[in-house]
């Protein structure tokens, strides 16, 4: 291609220690700040829990909705969700699954996956 130019890819290596989010300066963002900062995009997003419970969304309750959408869509795909189970344990940065399993709460999408598949084999057979 005469006269463009490709894109320039560099590998950066980064210590498994770095910060995830960081500012325009290449600093750790402040927690405080971080929490305050999505607190203001939920409110701005009319994201409100209207439960009992007293929590409102945190920024660490989107690993919860992380994992259970990944699960729902393996299940979905009909991948091995069982020999899955460990990769999704080491992209959430666990060194064992049962710290895993925390984050794979029954929700209503997951229920009505699994019954689904149920219902499937069930009529299979």
């Amino acid at each position: 291609m005469t006269g463009s130019k490709s894109p320039v890819f560099r590998l950066i290596r980064v210590d498994k220690d770095a910060p995830f989010f960081v500012t325009k300066q290449a600093q750790a963002v402040n927690l405080h700040t971080f929490r305050n900062s999505f607190k203001l995009i939920r409110k701005k997003a009319g994201i409100i829990r209207t439960d009992s419970d007293r929590y409102q969304p945190r920024i660490h309750d989107l690993r919860h909705t992380f994992a259970i959408h990944r699960l729902i869509q393996w299940y979905k795909e009909g991948v091995d969700v069982q020999q899955m189970l460990p990769i999704l344990s080491t992209y959430l940065g666990h060194t064992s699954i049962k710290y895993t399993s925390v984050y794979l709460t029954m929700t209503p999408e997951l229920l009505e996956t699994a019954l689904q598949l149920f219902e499937n084999y069930r009529l299979s057979k």
